[in-house]
Order: structure tokens, then C-alpha cells, then sequence
């Protein structure tokens, strides 16, 4: 037996917090094996709890990879212990001075914009961030921004360009970001005029033969698709599926919904929305029978108070509303039916299609429902 390192005392809680999240006992006992080596290794060296870093990480895993494979659990396990260590202040974090480019502090000042006055998700934020970031980079890289110089051709080319190398969802979404980005810059005086509507819209030629929207026929097809499918997360990915189709929500919405958002007593959903909005819609019979069934048997027992919950060790809500797109894709080829996009938008449309779509989705779901279709 040798002795102990700075890490020992901090392994067992991690552990537990581990065996909280639904890792199966041959896991935690690979984890725990991985931490007590990553003990070791430090005590040989004479290393003090202060100087364990990412760095200190990276290096113990070059020399433990040279003997052992590499596995997939090792490095996340290892910067867990990190965080854990950092948040109780017994490491100190390694604070690393920011960059102070120009086009880092505009990003900075637009997230503050973004959170602050149009009321947007942190997903949302960072997506825009980066979408925003490729066009000033290959606009100008690290040095001047010169803004008010943009000009529309210039913003024509440069989405051209772009939308070469990506998918036409994220050349729809860049121009959304740029948009925002536009008005923002125009707000604060950076551009004389508003350059927002000389974003232009992504064109999709390529894609005219598949349908942009889903008929009622193919909505109730793939739902019966669903409900036929026999893997682990059948009834979760169902009940997922019935509250896009039935009340038109976004991705977004359902991965942030939380069990003190159902009020089975009154039969509603409180839906929190963009800009911090919330309604209640009343759940139709068949999405509330969906979702009890889920969550009485299927939803894996954690402190998580998301509703929707990964069904693999860590169990906790799903990161992304690119889950449920994942979830709605998967759908798709199982039910056999193409289309140009993958996402929670095909359903959302078909809900509203189903009421009257000039008052907007969520009006219009909302008062289909309490004349007496969710009886």
C-alpha cells in the first residue's frame, strides 16, 4: 500500500455525486480507479493539492495513456474533479486575463445587448455570437472593425460565401444573427443607416422538391411511428413529438421546461417563451396521458427538475434544443418521410395550421384549446 495524495480525501465525493447522476457500477468503479491513479501519480511526484491544474490534468493523461488505452470517461472525469475543487476553493482558479481585440469587446458588449434588452436565452446568445463572429472575422480578422464602412454588398458577398460551407439551417440562422447585429450596431450609432434589411434571405433552389411543411397525414404517421418504437426513450421521444405537434412549441421551450411547469390539477403547461413571456396552455388529453406515462416509468430517477432528461449517466435536461431536432430527425427516418429541414419548426407549423395562424401560433393554440379541444 503506498500512500495517499493531495486528491484522496476529495474522491469519495465525487463519487457519490457520480452515483447520484445514474452511472452504472462498472463505470464508477473505472472512474474511481482513474481518479486514485491521477492521486498516485501526484504523491510520486510530490505535487501539492495547489498545483493541480487542466494542465496537470493533460500531463498525468500523456503519461497514463502510454500504458493503458485512451477512454472516452478520462478527461471528463478528471476537469470534473477540477470544477468541483475550484468551486470549493480548495484550487485556486487560474484566471486568464481576457483578450481586449476589438472584435472581442463588440462580441461582449452585443451578448450584453442580446441578454439585456431583447431578453435572450444563453443558447440563443452564444449562437448568435458565433454566427456574428465568422462574418467581422473574415470581414476584418483581429484588427479594426472600420463598421462604418459596412455596406450591402458587402454583406451580400460575405453570406455567400458563407452559406458555400454550411447547411442552409445555419445560413438561416446567421442571418437572423446578423440582423440582430445590425440593429444593434445601428443603435449605438457604429452605422449611419439600419443594415438589417439588407441582410438577404438564404435562398434553398436545391431543395424545392421536398416539402418544407408536414400535411396531417404525415404529422399522424410519424406520431404512429412513435408510438410503435420499442427503444429505451420511446414514450420520452413520443411525448416530445406530441408537444410539438399539439401545442407548436419551440425546441427551445421544451428543453427548458420543468416539472413546476405542470399543473395536472388545472390541466395546464406554464411555457416560458422568448423574451421571458410565459403562457399557460391547457395539455391535451392524449400530450397529458403521454407525459404521465413518462414520467411515472421512463424518466430516470434524479435531483434534475427538467422534465425531459437524458436517458445515459450524466442524468440530467438535455444541454441544447439541438436534442430535440436530433429526436425529430430520428422520427423522420423512421417514418420514411423527407423534408428540407430536420427540425421542431415542421410541427410547429403544422399546430398552427391546424387553428388560425393569422392571430400567431401560440394565440391561436391557445384558443383552439379552451374551446374545447383538449377535452
Amino acid at each position: 500500500m503506498h500512500a495517499h495524495g493531495p486528491l484522496y480525501v476529495h474522491i469519495p465525493g465525487l463519487a457519490a455525486s457520480l452515483a447520484s447522476q445514474g452511472y452504472s457500477k462498472t463505470s464508477l468503479a473505472y472512474r474511481s480507479s482513474l481518479l486514485r491513479a491521477l492521486d498516485w501519480w501526484m504523491q510520486r511526484r510530490r505535487m501539492p493539492l495547489d498545483d493541480f491544474s487542466e494542465e496537470r490534468v493533460e500531463e498525468f493523461l500523456r503519461h497514463r495513456w502510454r500504458t493503458y488505452s485512451k477512454q472516452s470517461a478520462d478527461r471528463p472525469t478528471l476537469l470534473l474533479l477540477l470544477r468541483r475543487l475550484q468551486e470549493s476553493r480548495a484550487v485556486k482558479s487560474r484566471i486568464v486575463a481576457p483578450e481586449t481585440s476589438p472584435l472581442n469587446k463588440l462580441q461582449t458588449e452585443f451578448a450584453q445587448y442580446l441578454t439585456e434588452q431583447r431578453g435572450l436565452r444563453p443558447a440563443t446568445v452564444k449562437q448568435y455570437l458565433f454566427h456574428t463572429r465568422r462574418f467581422l472575422t473574415q470581414r476584418s480578422g483581429n484588427g479594426a472593425l472600420s463598421l462604418a464602412n459596412l455596406n450591402t454588398q458587402e454583406i451580400s458577398r460575405c453570406l455567400l460565401t458563407q452559406a458555400k460551407s454550411v447547411s442552409q439551417n445555419a445560413a438561416q440562422r446567421m442571418t437572423v444573427a446578423l440582423r440582430s447585429l445590425f440593429r444593434f450596431l445601428h443603435q449605438r450609432g457604429d452605422t449611419a443607416t439600419n443594415l438589417a434589411e439588407s441582410v438577404p434571405a438564404v435562398a434553398s433552389w436545391s431543395l424545392a422538391s421536398l416539402p418544407r411543411y408536414l400535411s396531417s397525414q404525415q404529422i399522424e404517421h410519424i406520431l404512429q411511428a412513435a408510438r410503435k418504437d420499442t427503444c429505451p426513450v420511446a414514450q420520452r421521444d413520443l411525448t416530445i413529438l406530441l408537444l410539438l405537434a399539439r401545442l407548436g412549441l419551440r425546441a427551445g421551450e421544451i428543453v427548458h421546461m420543468t416539472l413546476d411547469d405542470i399543473d395536472w390539477e388545472a390541466g395546464e403547461l406554464t411555457v416560458h417563451g422568448k423574451g421571458g413571456r410565459e403562457d399557460k396552455l391547457p395539455l391535451p388529453k392524449d400530450v397529458g396521458e403521454s407525459l404521465a406515462s413518462y414520467l411515472k416509468r421512463e424518466r430516470p430517477q434524479c435531483a434534475c427538475r427538467s422534465v425531459f432528461i437524458r436517458s445515459r449517466a450524466p442524468h440530467r435536461g438535455f444541454a441544447e434544443s439541438s436534442a430535440i431536432c436530433f429526436i425529430v430527425q430520428y422520427t423522420l427516418r423512421r417514418a420514411g418521410i423527407k423534408a428540407v429541414t430536420g427540425g421542431a419548426h415542421l410541427f410547429r407549423h403544422y399546430a398552427a395550421s391546424r387553428t388560425m395562424p393569422r392571430f400567431g401560433v401560440r394565440a391561436a393554440i391557445h384558443g383552439h384549446l379552451n374551446n374545447g379541444d383538449a377535452a
